[in-house]
């Protein structure tokens, strides 16, 4: 595999006078990360693509029109769209404990990717989606491949069984890539216990998530356990503590950004739930009312349940019974949903529950007082934008920086009851 970066081993540059081979070795390494912090998305983008050119050269040793239809889509995907938001966590993580372990935090950062990659393609299946990223979504492009229509029984059937595979080959790549990726031995147990943690933690939240659409409804708790398995430890808190434990991080700091990165991961996940009903689709880059389409048991819609029990809103619960998980739903349907939520109350009580979610974030990270300042602030920024607080962030970005991180708070200031429910 082609290296477009040197090793962490690897130093080109001189040598000054006073420095010994210990430490020449090691200024090496903190020069290569230095340039990696300059465009972090950039050089995970360069390592995915040498990863993946030997996995799709690979997969042309096995069939070259296997290679061609399946594993060539599977690489493009990965490589021409995400926020790679994943990677972006992990190395401010990894940075903020100190560390300078670039070559294996990148191939991490592929690992999420492809992980992730695995996740969105099984779940425009699951989902029926027929657009993902402005593009069609892989079942669609895949049965058209072969000229068939996609909504055909036989291309329906044919796209969503090539796509399974599909999944299951970007999510194979991903444990190649894990497994095949050098780690030093104090951390290698740690960081494949936390990647097979994440693996099923991924699988479980979308049954749950599927298991949903099923029923009439799900609890409110229900709806944040989902939300917490498919989110928040998925795409914040796991990205976070393999960069942590990549940086052998001592067990108080570990502590303070997993729970940190959990609390700004369900805010993202409500915040999400928000806009999939109220978002501009052309801001979100999805349909306007697609999860209530669909069923989804998002919280949003657990709460406006409850609030409308709770109120003898016999019509509001109606329009939810009517609405939810009706295919045909238009948008008169949609904005009658709207109008539910709104008031119910739900859609201000989850608003502020997502505030306060990445309050918290910000101040269980203020705890982690071992971390260093400037990526701490990096880590914050990328925290505040996942979890929607500050201004100009959104769920899914990855922006700058929000309030300078102060690692001076004591571990005794956080209100450690009301954080604990939201466990």
């Amino acid at each position: 595999m082609g290296r477009l970066l040197p090793a962490d081993h690897e130093f080109a540059g001189p040598v000054p006078p006073d420095v010994g081979p210990s430490e020449s070795w090691r200024l090496g390494s903190l020069q290569v990360a230095q340039a990696v912090d300059e465009d972090v998305i950039g050089a995970v983008q360069r390592m995915a693509e040498s990863v993946l050119a030997e996995c799709v050269a690979e997969a042309a040793r096995h069939d070259q029109e296997f290679s061609e239809e399946v594993a060539r889509r599977v690489a493009d995907f990965t490589l021409l769209g995400g926020k790679r938001m994943r990677p972006h966590l992990l190395w401010w993580a990894m940075r903020a404990c100190g560390a300078v372990e670039t070559q294996a935090a990148l191939r991490l950062g592929v690992g999420l990717e492809l992980i992730q990659t695995c996740a969105l393609i099984q779940d425009d299946v699951m989902d029926r989606s027929h657009m993902r990223r402005g593009r069609p979504a892989v079942h669609v492009a895949l049965a058209e491949q072969r000229g068939l229509e996609a909504d055909s029984e036989a291309g329906a059937a044919f796209g969503a069984s090539a796509a399974i595979l599909s999944g299951d080959l970007a999510l194979v790549w991903a444990d190649d890539t894990v497994t095949e990726t050098f780690l030093p031995s104090a951390r290698r147990r740690q960081v494949r216990a936390l990647w097979r943690a994440m693996r099923g933690e991924m699988i479980a939240g979308q049954y749950l998530d599927l298991r949903g659409q099923t029923g009439s409804g799900t609890s409110a708790a229900r709806a944040l356990r989902t939300a917490c398995l498919k989110s928040a430890l998925y795409a914040v808190e796991r990205p976070v503590a393999l960069g942590a434990a990549l940086a052998g991080a001592d067990e108080w700091t570990n502590h303070a950004l997993c729970s940190a990165s959990r609390y700004a991961g369900v805010a993202f996940q409500l915040r999400d739930d928000l806009l999939g009903v109220f978002g501009d689709p052309t801001v979100t880059g999805k349909p306007s009312g697609e999860d209530i389409r669909e069923g989804k048991p998002t919280y949003l819609l657990a709460v406006a349940r409850a609030c409308a029990d709770t109120a003898g809103d016999h019509g509001a619960l109606a329009v939810l019974d009517r609405a939810v998980g009706n295919p045909d739903l238009d948008e008169d349907g949609l904005g009658e949903v709207r109008a539910v939520l709104e008031s119910t109350g739900a859609r201000v009580l989850v608003e502020d529950r997502a505030q306060r979610l990445g309050e918290r974030a910000a101040r269980r990270l203020a705890q982690a007082v071992d971390i260093d300042a400037h990526p701490g602030d990096r880590l914050l920024g990328l925290l505040h934008t996942v979890a929607g607080t500050g201004a100009g962030s959104s769920p899914g970005s990855c922006g700058a920086p929000r309030e300078p991180y102060s690692g001076a708070a004591s571990p005794h200031t956080a209100n450690t009851a009301e954080e604990g429910r939201a466990q």
